[in-house]
Parts: C-alpha cells; structure tokens; sequence
C-alpha cells in the first residue's frame, strides 16, 4: 500500500481541525509547531518536507502535549539539533521517548516499518539499544493501560484507513536487536 503525506494532511485535519483548530502542514526543512496568532487563525503542526514519517513524529509529539504546551511555539520544549553532548542527548532522550512510542503506534496502524531515532549522528553516540527498549516498554505501556485520547483517535482513523487491526496488541510491537530496528509484523 502507498503511503502520501496528502492523505495524513486530509486525515489530520478531517479528524482534528474543527476540534481542536489545528492543521497539518508540509514544511520546509524543519519540523515546527506554531499556536495560533494575529498572522494565522489556526494551530500549525508543520512537518519536514513532506515526509511522512516526520509527520508521524511531528503528530505525535502533538497528541502528548497537554493544552497549555499547545499554546506555546514547539509547546516550549527544549530542543538542541544534531550534534548533541552525552548530557544533552540524555535529556533528548528522555522527552522522545512517549512521542516516539505514539509515533510507533501509528506506524503499526498504516502498515509500515518504524526505526526509533535517536537523532544525533554527529554528536554523542549513546546506547541506542537502551534507548529502543525504553521506547518498546512505553509502547507496551500505551497498549495494555491506553494511549492518550488523541493519539488513540487518530490510530483509529489510520487503522480503517490503511484497513489494519484493531485493538493494537502487544506482539504487533517487536524489537530486533540483530538488525538494530524496529518493525511491526
């Protein structure tokens, strides 16, 4: 099955811009989010060049963020780009590990391969097999006790979507150590 940012555009906003005033957005080079101001009426989840997965993460880190981070630029989160030092990637870490476990969740709803990211290639190699589990752990989490509501109601518009199952189930969830990804059945 083919996989267009288009279609995440139009499931995005059918499913979220009425209630929650916020749209999807293909971008430029760098994801952002932006609040809604005097120059635009809505909330803006912008995404990295029309990939989609970097849409998937940027929706993720949406359906975490509670209401009052979503009145803030980048919901006022710290973030410092490639080339982090082992301080700063353990905190980047740290913050990506709930959007990344959502981001998974949404990749096994459209069928698709998912690699966590440590997203540092020119700074500080960490543990990334530390960091893949902790991922897989807060995945499993969100399986057996919920994922948060928004992130559950777009995991259902992806599932009829791309005709997936439904309720999403521990085993859909497996880390492959030999291969040093992670992908879905």
């Amino acid at each position: 099955m083919a996989h267009h940012y288009q279609d995440l555009i139009q499931l995005f906003d059918k499913t979220f811009s009425n209630t929650h005033n916020t749209r999807l957005i293909k971008g430029a080079d760098e994801p952002i989010y932006l609040p809604a101001s005097k120059e635009c009426s809505y909330h803006q989840i912008v995404f990295a060049r029309g990939y989609y997965a970097s849409a998937f993460h940027e929706i993720a880190h949406w359906c975490h963020a509670g209401a009052k981070r979503r009145l803030l630029e980048d919901y006022g989160y710290w973030y410092v780009p490639d080339g982090r030092n082992e301080q700063q990637q353990a905190k980047f870490e740290q913050a990506e590990v709930i959007p990344q476990a959502i981001e998974w969740a949404f990749n096994v709803a459209a069928k698709r391969k998912f690699h966590v990211s440590a997203d540092n290639l020119s700074g500080f190699q960490a543990d990334t097999e530390r960091f893949k589990l902790r991922v897989h752990q807060q995945v499993c989490h969100f399986v057996e006790h919920g994922f948060p509501k928004r992130a559950q109601q777009f995991i259902e518009v992806l599932s009829t979507f791309y005709h997936s199952t439904l309720p999403l189930t521990v085993e859909l969830f497996q880390v492959d150590s030999t291969c040093h990804e992670i992908e879905y059945e």
